[in-house]
C-alpha cells in the first residue's frame, strides 16, 4: 500500500469546513486505490496571529516540507489587516517552497450554469498556467516620505529569464500531456514594453520545440472579452502572476462560482499546495452552508499531481455527478449542507 504525507491547513473561517469534507472523501476512500494518508494538522492563519503575531515560522517550514503535498482550506481573517496574512502565508509559502506554478482549471461541469448565454460545457474547457513567484507580486518596493503628502509608493514587476521560461516550458508540457492543441501567451507587450517583450521572446522559442501545438498570443484586456464572448478559443493559457490572479477569477465565474473552482500551487520537483479559490468566506463560518467541492475538487488535483491519475479522476466525476444534484453552487442555496455535500460525493466514488 502506498502512503502520502498530507499537510492540512485548513486556516480561517469557512476553510476548516471544507478541508474536513475533502479529508473524508480521501479517508473513505483511500483503501480502495490501495493508499494510505497520513493527515497532520497545522494551526496557521489568522486565529494564531491574533494570539502570538506569528506568521511562518522555520518549525512550519520544516513541517510542511517534509509532507509529500498541501491541502489548504482558506487563508484571510476579518480582524487581521489586508495582505498581512496572504503575503505572510500564502506568498511565503510559495515561495519557500518554490511552487512556481498556478495552475488553474477552467471547466463548466454538466449541469452547472453558467451567466455566459449560449456557452455549454464543450465550450468552457480550459487550463490558465500561471506564473506563481515574480511579477508584481515579488515585494519588490517601498515607500518614501510615507504619510506625507509628498509620498512615493513603488511595486516593481519582477520578471527573470529562469522564471518565465520554466513556466511557459510547464505550460507546453501540460498542453502535450494533456492533449490540448493550442496554447495563448496573455501579457500587455503594446505597453510593458521591457517584461512582456521578454514574455514573447521565450515563449514563441520554446514553441520551436513543439510544433504540434498551435500557438497564439492575446493581450490581457482581449483576452478578458474573448474569454466573456468566446471562452471556446481557449485551451491553455500561460501567463504572469498579476494577470493569471485577474483572469483566473473571471475563469471561475464562467464555469459556475468560486464553489467549484480549485487551483493548485505546483513545484514539480517538490512540495505542492493545492487550494479552493473562493477564500475563507467569514460570514458563512460555522453555518454547515458553504460549498465544499472547489476543496473536494482541489483534493483530486493533488491526488493527480501525486501520481495518482485514476482516483484523482474518480474524485472528480464524482464532483460532476453531485454539481448536477445541488440547487445551486453558492452558500446556503445547494439544497444540500456542507457534510451532506461531502456524503453525496463519497456516496457517488464508493458506487462507481
Amino acid at each position: 500500500m502506498k502512503e502520502y504525507n498530507i499537510s492540512l491547513l485548513a486556516g480561517d473561517g469557512t476553510g476548516p469546513e471544507v478541508v474536513n469534507e475533502a479529508v473524508k472523501v480521501l479517508q473513505k476512500t483511500q483503501a480502495d486505490y490501495g493508499i494510505n494518508f497520513n493527515f497532520t494538522v497545522n494551526d496557521l492563519g489568522g486565529e494564531r496571529y491574533l494570539k502570538t503575531q506569528e506568521l511562518v515560522t522555520d518549525k512550519d517550514i520544516e513541517e510542511l516540507g517534509s509532507s509529500d503535498s498541501i491541502l489548504l482550506g482558506a487563508i484571510g481573517h476579518p480582524d487581521v489587516k489586508p495582505g498581512i496574512l496572504e503575503q505572510g502565508i500564502l506568498l511565503k509559502l510559495r515561495k519557500e517552497f518554490d511552487q512556481y506554478i498556478n495552475l488553474r482549471p477552467v471547466v463548466l461541469y454538466p449541469g452547472v450554469e453558467t451567466p455566459l448565454a449560449n456557452k455549454k460545457p464543450e465550450d468552457i474547457n480550459f487550463t490558465v498556467v500561471r506564473e506563481n513567484t515574480e511579477g508584481l507580486y515579488a515585494g519588490a518596493g517601498g515607500y518614501i516620505h510615507y504619510g506625507t503628502e509628498s509620498e512615493v509608493a513603488t511595486q516593481e514587476s519582477i520578471n527573470t529569464y529562469k522564471a518565465i521560461h520554466r513556466c511557459i516550458l510547464y505550460a507546453f508540457e501540460y498542453a502535450k500531456n494533456n492533449n490540448r492543441k493550442k496554447i495563448t501567451l496573455c501579457a500587455k507587450t503594446n505597453v510593458l514594453t521591457y517584461a512582456h517583450d521578454l514574455w514573447e521572446r521565450i515563449f514563441y522559442d520554446i514553441a520551436k520545440d513543439y510544433p504540434e501545438i498551435e500557438t497564439d498570443y492575446g493581450h490581457v484586456d482581449a483576452v478578458c472579452m474573448w474569454m466573456v464572448k468566446n471562452p471556446e478559443w481557449f485551451d491553455v493559457i500561460v501567463t504572469d502572476n498579476m494577470f493569471g490572479d485577474i483572469i483566473t477569477d473571471l475563469g471561475a465565474m464562467i464555469q459556475g462560482g468560486m464553489g467549484i473552482a480549485a487551483g493548485g500551487n505546483i513545484n514539480p520537483e517538490g512540495v505542492s499546495m493545492f487550494e479552493p479559490i473562493g477564500g475563507s468566506a467569514p460570514k458563512y463560518t460555522g453555518k454547515n452552508i458553504i460549498n465544499p467541492l472547489a476543496c473536494i475538487a482541489a483534493a483530486s488535483m493533488m491526488v493527480t499531481q501525486l501520481g495518482e491519475s485514476d482516483y484523482g479522476q474518480a474524485i472528480e466525476d464524482a464532483i460532476i455527478a453531485t454539481a448536477q444534484n445541488l440547487d445551486s453552487l453558492s452558500a446556503g442555496k445547494m439544497g444540500l449542507t456542507t457534510s451532506e455535500v461531502g456524503d453525496a460525493v463519497l456516496e457517488s466514488i464508493k458506487n462507481k
